[in-house]
């Protein structure tokens, strides 16, 4: 496939809750209806330093949002396993960011999947001392991506391969 700048990859991770609650494939057939295309999946149940690596040497956590939702956050990840996703297309992380919806499910829009599937206000989490359930994590920009992609896949695990439309139609 042709690269181009405005062909990216980015990562989504299904959290626990989406797992135990039975709604990857709901969730994964929304991203494929949109033409993103899947270039490296694995079902994972990761450790307290590989989450440690993910959201505060890449994501900064603690400098964005303090200690108390950092630790609350990796004991969340750590109740079950997640499904870690790379997908690929025009744009792909806005384009996952705009349908993933707003980070704090009660005020992610109707039609955004945290919007549809999930509900929980920050201020709810934190008055019982517990991570948010809102689903999905999904990549904050181009560069973190990368470093996101890097981390939790080796170049072995993702894939370069035509869809059907594309194989067909040329």
């Amino acid at each position: 496939m042709k690269r181009t700048s405005t062909m990216q990859q980015t990562l989504v991770l299904f959290k626990p809750d989406t797992v135990q609650r039975g709604l990857v494939g709901e969730i994964l057939t929304r991203f494929e209806r949109v033409g993103l295309k899947i270039v490296g999946t694995k079902m994972i149940f990761p450790d307290r330093d590989h989450y440690y690596k993910h959201y505060e040497d890449i994501g900064q956590m603690v400098t964005r949002r303090g200690q108390k939702a950092f630790d609350v956050t990796l004991t969340m990840m750590q109740t079950g396993p997640v499904v870690a996703m790379v997908f690929e297309g025009v744009e792909a992380v806005a384009l996952v960011r705009k349908m993933v919806g707003g980070t704090e499910p009660k005020s992610a829009m109707p039609g955004t999947i945290r919007g549809d599937f999930s509900h929980m206000s920050f201020e709810h989490a934190d008055e019982e001392e517990k991570g948010i359930p809102n689903l999905i994590h999904a990549s904050g920009d181009p560069e973190e991506a990368a470093k996101e992609i890097g981390h939790w896949f080796s170049s072995q695990e993702l894939f370069d391969y035509e869809l059907a439309h594309q194989k067909f139609t040329q």
